[in-house]
């Protein structure tokens, strides 16, 4: 805690002198490393109609390609002697880019870092392996990779459909196909301009440097951006079913729904308490995990989400810097074998029925207040952890800066803000913000023709064990597989993987 505290006093010393919101400074004097973390105020939410994807290959040319100093092959040599590298994060409404090093090679690795945002040379050939690389994953890891983010990535192109969060980010196949290496310096010279830049440094920064990296990106032209509003999507009007036909042996499982709550809201902390019994990423003491895990084995997690949280299956911790101003309540139900006893898709819809019973009985019963004041003793202790590097408390700082967060920032309003919950805040928020008849649900399964007609039949999904369950077990069985979840033919899609994220 002495480092958090550290950052509630450097961020509360820059708000009190009237600092300037275009930087953001976490001294930390004993620290023999330097961060960097550079937002520029721009995401996939701003690429251009048919252009699906610019911002990420903006992004990822300038972290992987020339500079008007030297090669992207000398930039390589420099960094490999410091053991060192810098990297770029493109999210909805965020660009960012990041980087480390120790004090002893601040000003080499300063150096290279600054000319990659500054002074990108925009070469054919970086373009050309860059994009190349990008057609690769969109073409072939993206659909043949890890079911379980697709089926993420789709839950979010559904419930966004018509917005401008609707496609990911990385882009379609064709959208990106037509990117030229023009519409990429047309795309920065728009957007990376000195006015929309914030500019995070932290660690163990000599006196004067930050305001010293702050001006030299205040030499980049000034500029006019406007954002687009936020995105509003609707409610589903009940059930909608997006199928992807896929020669698969485990079925992936997103669904969730549209919810308007953001940090700093007054319902924030209670929902999160909720959300963190209920389905705590990659914690196995959450309700989800122990009904579909634990009780009966069917797979490797089952979370749950109030906030965007992509590549979950490569982080403990929540990630930085995808702030957003519109977010999914979100059950992220990890692949169901179907290799395993039992029908090929009674498995995957008994697994999909026991987190819509579970969400239910949740929002109808609340939680009990001896869970809360569990729950809230969990997150006491476990969310310091999200602020162990100066790295990952850089990122929170500049994610607070997105948010307009109040006071000490986020990292620091966690304990107390769950501190004063009562059961009576916990349900109200749940109340407020959970429901059960309306919902997106995405699967990546094989045989999706069959799945649709199970779905559309109604009849009840068992599962099958290799052993013998008790009659309580049994019967609580009987009541996940019959869980209704009504459906009309024209509530389910099937998309052949081909054609998943095509073209727009």
């Amino acid at each position: 805690m002495q480092r958090l505290a550290l950052v509630s006093a450097c961020l509360t010393a820059m708000v009190a002198c009237g600092g300037p919101r275009d930087t953001v400074t976490l001294e930390e004097p004993d620290s023999p490393f330097i961060a960097f973390n550079v937002w520029v105020k721009v995401g996939s939410q701003d690429d251009p109609q048919g252009k699906a994807g610019l911002a990420a290959l903006t992004a990822s040319l300038l972290s992987d390609g020339s500079t008007t100093q030297d090669s992207y092959q000398t930039i390589l040599e420099k960094l490999y002697p410091m053991a060192a590298g810098y990297g770029y994060n493109v999210d909805k409404e965020m660009t960012v880019f990041r980087g480390r090093i120790h004090r002893d090679n601040l000003e080499s690795y300063y150096e290279l870092f600054r000319n990659a945002l500054l002074s990108p040379a925009f070469k054919q050939e970086d373009f050309d392996r860059v994009k190349s690389q990008t057609m690769n994953y969109l073409e072939r890891s993206r659909r043949f990779g890890r079911d379980e983010e697709l089926s993420k990535e789709l839950l979010f192109n559904i419930a966004y459909a018509g917005t401008p969060y609707e496609h990911p980010e990385e882009g379609y196949v064709e959208s990106v196909r037509s990117i030229t290496l023009d519409d990429v310096r047309e795309f920065y010279d728009t957007y990376y301009t000195s006015n929309n830049v914030v500019v995070g440094a932290g660690g163990g920064y000599p006196s004067g440097f930050a305001q010293r990296v702050r001006a030299d990106f205040d030499a980049l032209p000034a500029g006019s951006v406007t954002s687009p509003p936020p995105a509003d999507p609707p409610m589903p009007d009940g059930f909608k079913v997006l199928i992807i036909e896929k020669q698969t042996d485990a079925t992936a499982i997103s669904l969730g729904f549209p919810i308007s709550l953001e940090r700093g809201e007054p319902d924030f902390f209670a929902l999160m308490a909720a959300n963190s019994w209920f389905g705590e990423h990659r914690n196995s003491f959450s309700h989800l995990y122990q009904v579909i895990r634990e009780a009966r084995g069917m797979n490797y997690g089952d979370y749950s989400y109030i906030e965007a949280y992509p590549r979950g299956y490569t982080t403990q911790v929540p990630p930085t810097n995808v702030a957003r101003r519109h977010h999914l309540f979100e059950i992220w139900i990890r692949p169901i074998s179907l290799t395993a006893p039992g029908n090929l898709h009674d498995r995957t819809l008994f697994a999909t029925r026991a987190a819509l019973r579970e969400l239910k009985r949740l929002v109808d019963n609340g939680m009990p207040a001896d869970t809360i004041e569990a729950t809230k003793q969990f997150l006491r202790n476990y969310t310091v952890n999200w602020g162990s590097t100066i790295t990952r408390r850089l990122a929170y700082a500049i994610d607070d800066e997105f948010y307009g967060y109040p006071g000490d920032g986020y990292l620091n309003a966690i304990r107390p803000g769950l501190a004063g919950l009562t059961a009576d805040d916990v349900n109200a928020a749940i109340s407020r913000h959970l429901q059960y008849d309306n919902m997106y649900i995405v699967f990546v399964t094989a045989d999706a023709e069959g799945m649709k007609q199970k779905l559309l039949s109604g009849v009840a999904t068992p599962i099958t064990y290799s052993g013998e369950q008790s009659a309580a077990h049994k019967a609580e069985d009987e009541l996940i597989a019959s869980f209704p979840i009504p459906l009309q033919e024209d509530d389910i899609t099937i998309i052949g993987i081909n054609d998943v994220f095509e073209r727009r």
